[in-house]
């Protein structure tokens, strides 16, 4: 019996390739900001942050207003690049746009908590612009309290350019911030985990306990500050601990109440 070979059967990793070949997602583009300028609103800026998720460090937020003849290319969500292209980046970016940045230290974060404080360093990096916006794009889904329109965009430094170059800015910005620290704070390897939570911070917080650039309030960091300096954590009165003679006083001041009625 002679085998029909001209049809070819489908290889069992064609699903896995065929996943393989799926497009990569899009790139931020300027698109919004044409838009805008064809109706007339310009300048047109983008706004984003970087630090909110980590155990120490300021939150670094960044404002810019792309030149729409001179926009580098490459620039995309920082998260998508590598360092060394953050780095070519910024240095493009701060050459040929309006650039502002500000910065939410540890100590507001503790008393504001972090989205309020990332909140305030959005609103002070626009307002710090050399030319104010008509209209910002701010990344994630709360609005600025500006003088000028503010639209926010969730996933934002992914779709919007100008948001993807404020997203550059602030990263770059707050990795050099986090590296200084780490001359002054030796042990806690802020040159290469920025503050964030991964093992060897952790680690380091368990043995060196917290500084003072460490969010008091983030839970590994409270839990550092306890073993290394009880002294400073306030004790918790429990509200439901109440004594048997408080008890009895106050029924009895009920009952007295009652009988003059």
């Amino acid at each position: 019996m002679i085998r029909d070979k001209s049809t070819k059967r489908p290889a069992k990793d064609a699903p896995e390739k065929a996943a393989e070949k799926k497009a990569a997602p899009a790139k931020a583009s300027f698109r919004r900001e044409r838009a805008l300028i064809k109706r007339g609103i310009w300048p047109v800026a983008g706004c984003d942050e970087a630090g909110r998720g980590p155990l120490a460090g300021p939150v670094v937020a960044a404002a810019v207003i792309l030149d729409p003849d001179r926009i580098p290319r490459g620039i995309d969500d920082s998260k998508r690049l590598t360092a060394e292209e953050r780095e070519k980046l910024f240095d493009r970016i701060c050459a040929t746009a309006q650039v502002s940045v500000a910065v939410a230290s540890p100590a507001r974060i503790d008393r504001d908590n972090i989205l309020r404080a990332s909140l305030w360093a959005l609103k002070r990096a626009v307002v710090a612009l050399p030319e104010q916006p008509k209209l910002v794009f701010v990344d994630g889904r709360d609005r600025l309290d500006t003088a000028c329109d503010c639209e926010a965009v969730i996933g934002g430094d992914g779709i919007v350019l100008s948001i993807a170059a404020a997203s550059i800015v602030a990263k770059v910005t707050r990795d050099r911030l986090m590296c200084a620290l780490a001359q002054d704070c030796p042990g806690y390897g802020f040159e290469q985990h920025k503050g964030y939570a991964v093992p060897d911070h952790l680690d380091a917080l368990d043995r060196l306990g917290p500084t003072v650039h460490h969010r008091s309030f983030f839970a590994p960091v409270a839990a550092a500050r306890a073993k290394h300096m009880p002294w400073t954590v306030e004790p918790v009165q429990d509200l439901f601990s109440i004594t048997e003679v408080e008890v009895q006083v106050e029924t009895a001041v009920e009952i007295d109440a009652s009988a003059g009625l």
